[in-house]
């Protein structure tokens, strides 16, 4: 096929798919002279007036569906915002996921954006929102009988970076949405092999009794209450010669509180408290479908923290497989045990690069609620590194310190620390320092405390489960570690 013929072709499929026309107020006048005349004085009548997140599908003069318009901010809002500034001084108020709306107003069929963002990023969040926004959690009931929207990759957008991210978003918000009566340990150990799998990732599970033969006695404490065992899941892939990214992702399925019992209204979303586990598997599968040249590991303490007899108690004493012992101040703070065990681990074989991700405590959503996760780090430059990439990827998080006077909080008198602190303040720092004491091999370490949820649906991000910081660490590691090639 000649290059012009190719070009035809690709000229046809474009005229199949409706136009998406962005338009800002300071632009409209200009982006109306462009519409089609029907779709053009429609607008008008209706009144269109470009703010940012207004919608419009437009009419042709037959009176069939001739395209939509979406109202965006001006690109010098846009130029501001990178600057991080605007007029009054206060950060610039803009979503790049704006288009994300688009997904769950448009009808179905096939779309174009008539008038994409010039700038490349912009462009690739547009798409991205595009397709996350189209998400819907339908395994306990049928979804609305319409067809979806799609849309054709924008020019200069990678189609198969832009698949891969949102199917592995969507791939964790379904496991985080599901309740754990079918999200149950066992559950969530298989799919965490399929994943591995799926890849040629060796994989290893260690469950039950198991545990304490081989020194994870926590992981053991935290979830022997419950009917499913307890459980490690490891698995590792790419070539051992390769820099060493390991991901430890919390895995609680169900987080009753334990002894120290949770008020019933604090349990009504303890489904998400495996968030992330599963923000860690979205992560390894972008990076083992990008074939990524590192040698990934991935571990998930999975357990149900329930309460029966075989409950672990407020002072209690455990043994770590760091060989701290650790007094138990409240069994509700359960994941910084399971975690601490798996962190031991992932030490010891001394990573570049080391990240856990937990939805860890209630403190970082008083701090900054639930859309901006902190992180902790122990590398200065990686830290910088992290937040810019956050912004880059629309994916924000924020570092808080490592505040060494805090540690003491967690001193114990029976033991080398207490899993909580003695008191009220800093709860989210001094989570973090906790793990800091079952890390000390790492190139790097950094700690994502997570919400792992969307409260209130927003253009890319329906309500309910989000495993927040996975695509901007993607896109962090993406640039560090160029893709290997296939054998």
């Amino acid at each position: 096929m000649s290059k012009q013929a190719a070009k035809s072709g690709e000229a046809r499929r474009a005229d199949k798919a409706l136009p998406i026309w962005f338009a800002s107020q300071a632009d409209w006048a200009r982006v109306r002279v462009d519409l089609p005349p029907a779709a053009a004085a429609f607008a008008q009548a209706s009144g269109f007036d470009a703010k940012p997140g207004a919608f419009l599908l437009l009419p042709g003069a037959d009176g069939a569906l001739a395209g939509a318009l979406l109202g965006v901010e001006a690109a010098e809002g846009a130029r501001k915002r990178a600057s991080g500034k605007h007029a009054s001084g206060k950060p610039a108020p803009r979503d790049p996921f704006l288009a994300g709306k688009l997904a769950g107003a448009l009808p179905g069929g096939l779309w174009r954006f008539a008038n994409p963002p010039q700038d490349a990023r912009e462009r690739e969040l547009a798409a991205l929102a595009f397709a996350l926004g189209g998400y819907s959690f339908t395994r306990y009931r049928k979804s609305a009988a319409r067809a979806p929207a799609r849309l054709e990759t924008p020019q200069g957008v990678d189609a198969k970076r832009l698949a891969r991210m949102s199917e592995s978003v969507r791939m964790a918000r379904d496991l985080i949405n599901t309740p754990a009566n079918d999200m149950g340990p066992d559950a969530l150990e298989k799919a965490a092999l399929q994943i591995a799998r799926r890849h040629g990732a060796k994989t290893r599970v260690i469950r039950g009794a198991a545990l304490l033969k081989q020194n994870f006695p926590l992981i053991h404490a935290v979830g022997r209450a419950a009917d499913q065992d307890p459980r490690l899941v490891d698995f590792t892939w790419g070539s051992p010669r390769a820099p060493k990214v390991t991901l430890v992702g919390k895995g609680v399925c169900f987080d009753t509180g334990g002894l120290d019992l949770k008020p019933s209204s604090a349990m009504l979303l303890m489904k998400k408290d495996m968030a992330g586990a599963a923000t860690a598997l979205a992560l390894a599968q972008m990076i083992m479908d990008a074939r990524l040249d590192v040698r990934l590991r991935v571990l998930l303490p999975i357990v149900e923290n329930s309460v029966s007899d075989e409950a672990f108690r407020p002072g209690d004493v455990y043994p770590s497989r760091k060989g701290l012992t650790v007094e138990i101040g409240n069994t509700d703070a359960e994941g910084r045990l399971i975690l601490a065990d798996a962190l031991a681990l992932a030490d010891d074989e001394e990573p570049e690069l080391l990240f856990d991700f937990a939805t860890l405590t209630g403190a970082a959503r008083v701090a900054l609620g639930p859309d901006l996760p902190p992180f902790y780090c122990t590398d200065d430059a990686l830290a910088e590194e992290i937040a810019r990439m956050g912004a880059q990827a629309h994916d924000p998080v924020w570092r808080l310190p490592l505040w060494d006077a805090y540690d003491s909080m967690l001193a114990s008198k029976v033991a080398s620390v207490n899993n909580v602190s003695s008191g009220p303040f800093a709860g989210s720092i001094t989570a973090a320092l906790f793990l800091r004491r079952f890390v000390e091999k790492a190139g790097a370490w950094a700690h994502f405390d997570i919400y792992g949820w969307t409260p209130a649906a927003k253009p890319g991000r329906p309500e309910g489960g989000e495993p927040q910081t996975a695509r901007l660490l993607y896109t962090m590691l993406e640039r560090r570690y160029r893709a290997r090639k296939k054998a």
